[in-house]
């Protein structure tokens, strides 16, 4: 299985991981706006809310050489916006510190940061699949696109905010963890 690398992914993104032992991510395509490499969906009071982080446009091409643009106070900023959003979520308080972290350490390169919370999530979730950069260009096996509709349908679950506006599903996977703790691991299905 190939995927793409992506930002706090989507809970389909975690159900392909979860159900494949090795799986490559490509590391020789292009950057690719409006994707899930720098940009995430959670659920707010106000609904659904994409965080999305800025890079530096300095002609890499390759997704590894992408460095992220810390020049203005993102990572501040989406940490208000998730702890906003999940301060009441059963779980927020058990993972905020180490998620946090990641975010405060400034990874230079979006590779970096991507890979960094996507290996956090899958310890945190309970899967252990083998994560290995593509050798050469391959092509993701699955197109898990923001403006791609989804085949991928999630079991509901309790969200923080599932009164206002029902159950809203394929999120980032921060809102099944921090929904569910420990038993997330039972809503990756595919």
């Amino acid at each position: 299985m190939v995927l793409q690398i992506a930002y706090c992914p989507p809970i389909e993104y975690f159900a392909l991981l979860a159900k494949y032992s090795c799986v490559q991510l490509e590391a020789w395509e292009h950057y690719q706006k409006q994707s899930y490499r720098n940009r995430c969906r959670i659920l707010t009071a106000g609904g659904p809310m994409d965080l999305r982080f800025p890079i530096v446009h300095d002609g890499a091409e390759r997704i590894t050489d992408i460095r992220v643009d810390y020049s203005t106070p993102w990572v501040r900023q989406s940490e208000y916006a998730i702890e906003t959003a999940y301060d009441s979520s059963p779980f927020f308080l058990y993972y905020r510190d180490a998620l946090f972290a990641i975010l405060d350490a400034h990874p230079q390169t979006l590779w970096e940061l991507d890979l960094a919370l996507i290996r956090f999530f899958c310890e945190k979730i309970g899967i252990d699949p083998v994560l290995e950069p593509t050798p050469e260009f391959l092509g993701a096996d699955v197109d898990i696109h923001p403006k791609h509709p989804s085949a991928y349908v999630p079991n509901p679950y309790s969200q923080v905010f599932s009164d206002r506006f029902g159950f809203v599903g394929n999120l980032s996977v921060m809102d099944l963890l921090f929904n569910e703790g420990p038993d997330a691991i039972s809503y990756l299905i595919w």
